[in-house]
């Protein structure tokens, strides 16, 4: 072995015994023992009182009986409950005091929600962080290389503290937990991370970059992206390469890496390999496993969190994408390919039941593998077009790749005028549009691929759904409006889906700005 790294050395002797094929009866045995594992913990809380669990232990068949006595429901069904628990009350849904809360992006109506993250829930989460870890070192990427320095970009180590409870990003309460083993290799150093201004972290960062040897990086895109302008620019490279040859690895989630990747590949000197992970506010979830996997992520099945899966239609939601009441669930045995699911899941921070707010699909039953295809209320069906965020991601997608231009951020309306039905796209274009391209094309063209990606879609542009059109705005336009929303970070991103309220703001934003709207074709 060329590089006898103590650090490497201890990842090699785990990461050889993994495995990550799980049959569908092995699957059901995890999840059935988390689930019991939950239950039976929390069964002397206030929650576990009210819902008596201890029955729901004796029963036959302790999934039934659970789906039948424990309702479901979003963050307002369980903020009664948490709101006890910020009060400092113990045993309310988890066992003992609730010390740490994380403040959840809130893309859906703009609100931050305070998620409770147990004990037991950091350790999870730094189990999954290494086991993730472990399986790029199963990769032909370069041993030696992934263990330089890793560069974490995410939310200030330095929390809230009010007296009761520690709040602030989920990056950020993990991120002081650090595992030994990762502690020496881990840059940016504590003091840079405890920087809650997002601005001065990047400069600080860029500032120490020639300091450190970084194989591999982790981080939401935008973050990551500008964060690589700013050091090339700084320091007159040609690329990231130049300063970090043994760069990798490129650890990323948040949102989908689509919009963003032929931006970040431009600063790279050489190809690196791209990892996705699934870590929401509530825990951590899946992670991707292996580079062929066409962007699937393998569920965690053992990492204290059970999941269930409700199919994503107007069965179980309403127009707006709210939850209606009794939904139809399944278990992960009972799963099917190429279903929309909403993701349902119970966890050891105490959360029961609760929706999560993403919506996913199955892409290979057999590893247990899935994809984020959006989130229940950031989808557009004014007329029952049925578009979900994965269709708009891979149109956009498709008309930067085709006029290689690039469009890192995005939003779409819904708007509704003299009776007639469109959809209003806003494009954040880095530089101009190539001479003669026009938005009128742009629509046409982002028109024309969600017909091909999306049926219902197809069929409703010949009947109800009327007018499609698109406006290009400054990049830094979506950055300047999150920042005037207080959510300029890592935790934070623009919603692809604008509605109610927040529409009126961004509006108001671009009239500040002198941005006259396109008129409807």
């Amino acid at each position: 072995m060329p590089n006898r790294d103590p650090v490497l050395t201890k990842i090699l002797s785990t990461a050889r015994y993994l495995t990550f094929n799980v049959s569908r009866n092995a699957a059901k045995e995890y999840q059935l023992r988390t689930l019991r594992k939950l239950l039976s913990k929390a069964s002397h809380t206030a929650f576990g009182l009210q819902y008596n669990f201890d029955a729901i232990l004796g029963a036959d068949d302790v999934y039934e009986a659970y789906k039948n006595s424990v309702p479901s429901g979003d963050y307002l069904h369980m903020l009664p409950w948490w709101e006890k628990a910020r009060e400092g009350q113990p045993d309310i849904t988890w066992p003992g005091k609730m010390e740490n809360f994380a403040l959840s992006s809130g893309t859906s109506d703009g609100a931050s929600k305070y998620i409770p993250v147990s004990n037991e829930m950091v350790k999870m989460i730094r189990r999954a962080s290494m086991r993730q870890v472990f399986s790029i070192v199963r990769t032909d990427a370069p041993k030696d290389h992934l263990t330089k320095h890793w560069l974490m970009i995410g939310g200030s180590t330095s929390l809230n503290y009010n007296g009761v409870y520690y709040s602030g990003d989920l990056s950020g309460i993990t991120t002081s937990r650090i595992p030994p083993i990762f502690q020496r290799v881990s840059k940016p150093e504590p003091e840079i991370m405890s920087s809650k201004n997002w601005e001065e972290k990047i400069e600080r960062i860029t500032r120490e970059a020639p300091n450190w040897d970084v194989g591999m990086v982790a981080g939401v895109p935008a973050w990551i992206q500008l964060l690589f302008e700013n050091i090339i620019k700084t320091y007159k490279l040609n690329n990231i390469h130049e300063l970090w040859p043994h760069l990798e690895a490129y650890i990323h989630g948040g949102v989908s890496i689509k919009p963003y990747k032929e931006s970040i590949d431009k600063l790279l000197g050489r190809p690196i390999k791209y990892f996705e992970t699934y870590l929401a506010s509530e825990g951590f979830i899946a992670f991707q496993t292996r580079q062929d996997s066409d962007g699937g992520m393998r569920l965690m099945l053992r990492n204290g969190i059970f999941h269930e899966f409700i199919p994503f239609n107007e069965d179980n939601f309403d127009s707006e994408g709210k939850l209606l009441a009794n939904p139809t669930a399944y278990p992960i045995w009972e799963v099917e390919e190429g279903v929309d699911y909403a993701l349902l899941i119970t966890t050891c921070s105490g959360a029961w039941r609760y929706l999560i707010g993403d919506t996913v699909r199955f892409t290979n039953i057999k590893k247990k593998e899935i994809i984020i295809t959006g989130r229940t209320k950031h989808y557009i069906s004014l007329v029952g077009e049925h578009l979900s965020v994965d269709n708009m991601t891979r149109a956009v997608a498709r008309i930067a790749r085709t006029h290689q231009i690039e469009i890192n951020e995005f939003a779409l309306a819904g708007i509704k005028q003299d009776g007639q039905f469109g959809h209003r796209w806003y494009l954040g274009v880095k530089g101009d549009l190539p001479e003669g391209l026009t938005t009128d094309q742009l629509a046409r063209e982002i028109d024309a691929h969600l017909s091909e990606l999306n049926d219902d879609y197809a069929v409703e542009r010949q009947h109800a759904l009327k007018s499609i059109s698109v406006d290009v705005l400054p990049l830094e336009y979506f950055l300047q409006w999150m920042e005037e929303k207080g959510k300029l970070g890592s935790q934070h991103k623009f919603p692809r889906v604008i509605k109610g309220d927040m529409f009126k703001d961004w509006q108001a934003f671009l009239t500040r700005k002198g941005i006259r709207e396109s008129v409807p074709a």
